[in-house]
């Protein structure tokens, strides 16, 4: 008899509800409506402005004429990306591209959380208010701005740092066109404008940090510089990661602002970049498909980096960006 209701048994099981997952899905969707709300405009905002766009890379594999349009346009192939690699200008710009990237990864890069860590150690409210409210005010300068600023500043005539020098007993040194200069006073404007914009995500991901670790650590005789080595870093090295991996996939793209802005006769052999030459060559000289195929080469490059990146923080045990 128990071994008859055994047999029933299996050939009878349980089968679990179907789950509508249509209707579960609209559900969610409903229920999270205000959160989708917020983030449409970003996701418009990308669409129009980046995906739409990437059509026009089509003309980088074009002879492209403007009156005959994308698809009246001659046919090429790699004709652009070959004489990209064979010009005598792309290693100098490729090297001038890559320092100037360094200089951003091991000098700027660190400098915001540096800047969060002793934020976060400061008691007085009032001064650590006022400090951040200082150093973020650059942040909403346009570039045109802070460079205006650094050239009123490091002139040859009336500068306020080569009256300094002359006062001091020193030859005045010419900044601006000096290309030994070009380097140091692009990465220093770099670290003046974004520093301080750059400790907010710091300082909101210190901010999470569970406060009874550093009670605990305080009761075992810790003092502030090995709570700060030992769990203010360890709780923010995501945060960290994640935005360092985004940083490498911008190796290729340093604004064109910025370095535009600084560029002139005698400093353009250290600091012309890719930014640059698509504006010189695609705009100035009307060589469009050439333009875009720079354009895509660096897309390209910026793709793969953050595809290693990513994989590298997986497998170091990080959640990457994806």
């Amino acid at each position: 008899m128990k071994t008859e209701n055994n047999v029933a048994l299996n050939q009878n099981p349980i089968t679990p509800p179907k789950i509508d997952r249509r209707a579960e899905l609209k559900k969610q969707i409903w229920k999270n409506r205000m959160i989708y709300l917020m983030i449409l405009p970003g996701i418009l905002y990308f669409f129009i402005y980046k995906y739409i766009p990437m059509y026009g890379l089509i003309i980088s594999f074009q002879d492209y004429k403007p009156y005959l349009g994308i698809l009246g346009s001659e046919w090429v192939g790699f004709q652009h990306f070959n004489r990209l690699f064979t010009d005598p200008d792309f290693w100098n710009i490729f090297r001038n591209t890559l320092i100037l990237f360094a200089l951003n990864l091991f000098i700027f890069f660190p400098i915001p959380i540096i800047i969060a860590l002793m934020l976060n150690e400061v008691r007085i409210e009032l001064f650590k208010r006022g400090v951040q409210t200082l150093i973020y005010i650059p942040h909403f300068m346009s570039w045109v701005v802070i460079v205006s600023i650094s050239f009123v500043m490091l002139t040859l005539d009336g500068g306020l740092v080569n009256g300094i020098i002359e006062w001091l007993g020193f030859n005045k040194i010419n900044f601006l066109l000096n290309p030994d200069w070009f380097r140091p006073m692009y990465i220093l404007q770099v670290i003046w404008r974004e520093a301080g914009w750059g400790t907010i995500i710091f300082l909101a991901a210190i901010a999470a940090v569970n406060p009874q670790l550093y009670e605990a650590a305080r009761i075992d005789g810790a003092t502030r510089l090995q709570m700060m080595w030992h769990i203010t870093l360890p709780a923010i090295k995501g945060v960290i990661v994640v935005l360092l991996i985004l940083k490498i996939g911008d190796v290729l793209e340093l604004g064109f602002e910025h370095v535009y802005l600084l560029l002139n006769a005698s400093n353009r052999e250290v600091g012309e970049i890719f930014d640059t030459y698509v504006y010189r060559v695609g705009l100035q000289q009307g060589q469009f498909s050439y333009s875009t195929a720079v354009g895509f080469f660096k897309g390209i490059v910026g793709l793969i980096l953050v595809v290693i990146a990513n994989w590298l923080a997986k497998k170091a045990g990080e959640e990457g960006v994806y």
